[in-house]
């Protein structure tokens, strides 16, 4: 099983990709995974989720470039790429709050999943980044919105332009990361979520309103669209298909 979903005596709905021999990459089955969790997520036992990776290295390096290679054209990228925007649109827009717990590295959409989650807290020592930039992409799983929707303009466009990983200091004094943690993963996310779950559900469901409420007027759900396509077009490129030949060829 490439992912586990276990539930949490505080009632914190735990999700952990488990490809530890992939650094934690996303493929199909991992998607299948995170459909599962938001349905789970429904539970009204379930007061919050959290996302993290197997073991210490990384929480997520992005899509699985050996399994999403074999897709080449536009139309092919698409749709692998709308379908994982979908899933994390749902997981942004779940009336309750969810946390990406950085356990390690989080680069590509490794990002884009933390993005999708209310906060994100991390490890001390790791460092993470949206270099989709240099495969000749841009973000196409909607982190790019969700991102420019949670973030000032500035700061959002520096971190998905300059396509760097950066130092958990640098991503907190920015405001991507919460919280730098030292400790065992799990017990920092429970550790960080106990000041919100110790309210009632209605209370926090009522809170995230709000925000769901604020996105549904913005057209975030258009925009990821649009982000999506743009991805798509890019993801045909020679340009794009070189950089990731280029990637894979340096790991073998």
């Amino acid at each position: 099983m490439a992912y586990s979903i276990e539930k949490l005596d505080n009632g914190i709905l735990l999700f952990t990709i488990e490809r530890e021999e992939k650094r934690n990459a996303i493929n199909f089955e991992v998607m299948d995974g995170l459909v599962q969790l938001v349905r789970l997520a429904a539970d009204e036992e379930v007061k919050a989720v959290a996302v993290t990776g197997q073991a210490s290295d990384a929480f997520c390096s992005g899509g699985d470039l050996s399994v999403f290679h074999a897709l080449k054209t536009k139309e092919e990228a698409f749709t692998m790429l709308s379908r994982m925007a979908g899933i994390l649109y749902s997981l942004l827009i779940l009336p309750k709050p969810t946390v990406a717990i950085l356990n390690g590295t989080a680069v590509g959409g490794g990002c884009e999943l933390a993005t999708a989650c209310d906060f994100r807290i991390a490890r001390k020592g790791i460092k993470a980044g949206f270099i989709q930039g240099k495969q000749g992409i841009i973000t196409g799983w909607g982190g790019g919105a969700i991102l420019a929707e949670k973030m000032p303009a500035p700061t959002a466009m520096r971190l998905l332009m300059e396509a760097e990983t950066r130092p958990v200091e640098e991503l907190a004094a920015s405001g991507f990361v919460d919280w730098i943690f030292e400790n065992d993963p799990v017990r920092a996310g429970q550790s960080f979520l106990d000041p919100i779950i110790c309210h009632e559900s209605g209370v926090l469901q009522g809170y995230k309103t709000i925000w769901l409420n604020k996105w549904e007027e913005s057209q975030l759900q258009a925009r990821i669209e649009k982000e999506v396509e743009i991805c798509a077009a890019l993801w045909e490129s020679e340009a794009h298909h070189r950089q990731v030949a280029r990637f894979l060829n340096k790991r073998r």
